[in-house]
């Protein structure tokens, strides 16, 4: 069998950790040669003439419910670190390696495996063997281990196996069954609601634990006030603590909720407009390390409902880079910290060498127009269901053309 000519990209204006390098960058089989002003095809070469256009590394989105391969290319995801709120979850390691081999060779699935056994907070799941099979990181899935002494000795073991703990912060205790963000409007709109505390406190409780044991954690997402300033204070201590957030707590406030609409339901809840400032401020001063989409496709039998008993979660992949991008055009971040945000940091959580377009990273890359106009339609959406809080809205920023381990995915 003859082999595939040798990839090069050229004409790019390459994104970079460093800033943007106008040049090409060469492929060597799935994993990356070479990139830069320097760097040029050589006899034989495929070449493709990037016109100028963003070279960026393919997005790795840390914390998705679903796998929608269709979805996840259409916003440039090469690689996508899966939670375990499946059913049954993943908290067996059969149920992992099945996981980790799904999405190949278009995608790659990076399973996080249940902390518990059933995620149901009592007895720890068997996290070496999971990571054996596949997983690259434990997580506590849509909710709080409450109980600290399990929370301890989940801690304990992760460290031991050097893998990262992705928690969900917010007490359950005050918490509960709530729809909105206790405030004007979860009052106004008569709807059952929680302090924002409710995160302080669970934040609050992971932080000493994981200061204690060394361990290292990942919230997840972190969308209060109270909350980001506890991150940077741990931080500034020297605790292993990393923060996510899903682009609607940087675009959207509790306002959204006005109209009932259930696309606005989401885990957690949408805060005020205080608690969104502080959410852009915090990406701006590297608070916060990873922008991820959140994708959980929500159908409508469990969004045709009344705002409350409706399922939360949104429909995120398809629209994940073109919010953050939106962050650029603000002067909130340059274009390098966009893609550390999507990319390279989830990718150096996972333990992947990919996230980065570097000599000897995985050949996963896209090209971009950030200024592409186009319009968010849930009913046109790529996704399994268009459940996006975003619908309706005009935004810049679309992949053009996708490789994943040097190959192109049909768009």
């Amino acid at each position: 069998m003859t082999a595939e000519p040798t990839l090069s990209i050229v004409n790019a204006q390459v994104v970079t950790p460093a800033g943007i390098v106008e040049g090409a960058l060469r492929c060597a089989g799935d994993g990356i040669e070479d990139f830069g002003a320097s760097t040029g095809p050589l006899d034989g070469d495929r070449i493709v003439d990037a016109r100028g256009r963003l070279l960026a590394p393919g997005l790795v989105d840390l914390g998705v419910f679903a796998i929608d391969k269709p979805a996840f290319h259409f916003g440039g995801i090469t690689r996508a670190g899966l939670m375990p709120d499946m059913t049954p979850p993943l908290d067996h390691p059969a149920r992992v390696r099945f996981e980790a081999q799904s999405g190949k060779p278009g995608l790659w699935v990076h399973p996080l495996a249940a902390a518990s056994v059933g995620l149901e907070g009592r007895q720890l799941a068997e996290l070496a063997l999971m990571q054996d099979a596949g997983a690259r990181a434990v997580a506590t899935g849509r909710h709080w281990i409450a109980d600290s002494g399990v929370m301890l000795r989940l801690l304990q073991y992760a460290a031991m196996l050097d893998l990262v703990v992705v928690t969900h912060s917010e007490d359950t205790g005050l918490s509960g069954r709530a729809a909105a963000t206790a405030g004007e409007m979860a009052t106004r709109l008569g709807l059952p609601s929680a302090p924002s505390e409710a995160e302080s406190l669970a934040l609050a409780r992971d932080i000493a634990l994981a200061e204690m044991t060394g361990a290292r954690i990942h919230a997840r997402q972190v969308t209060t006030r109270g909350g980001l300033a506890l991150v940077r204070e741990a931080k500034a201590r020297g605790v292993a603590i990393t923060a996510g957030v899903t682009p609607a707590h940087f675009m959207l406030s509790d306002l959204a909720l006005q109209d009932f609409r259930t696309f606005a339901r989401l885990s957690p809840p949408l805060r005020s407009e205080e608690d969104r400032r502080a959410v852009v401020e915090a990406i701006a001063d590297a608070t916060i390390d990873v922008i991820a989409s959140g994708h959980d496709p929500r159908g409508p039998e469990d969004k045709n409902l009344p705002f409350a008993d409706a399922a939360p979660g949104m429909a995120g992949a398809e629209t994940l880079l073109a919010m953050t991008l939106t962050l650029v055009r603000d002067g909130v971040i340059d274009m390098a910290r966009a893609f550390d945000l999507l990319a390279r940091n989830p990718a150096d959580l996972l333990g992947v060498k990919a996230g980065e377009l570097r000599g000897g990273f995985a050949a996963d890359f896209a090209l971009i127009d950030p200024e592409e106009p186009w319009v968010v339609d849930s009913r046109k959406m790529e996704a399994a269901a268009g459940n996006t809080p975003f619908d309706r809205q005009p935004v810049q920023g679309r992949v053009k053309a996708l490789w994943k381990g040097g190959v192109e995915i049909a768009l």
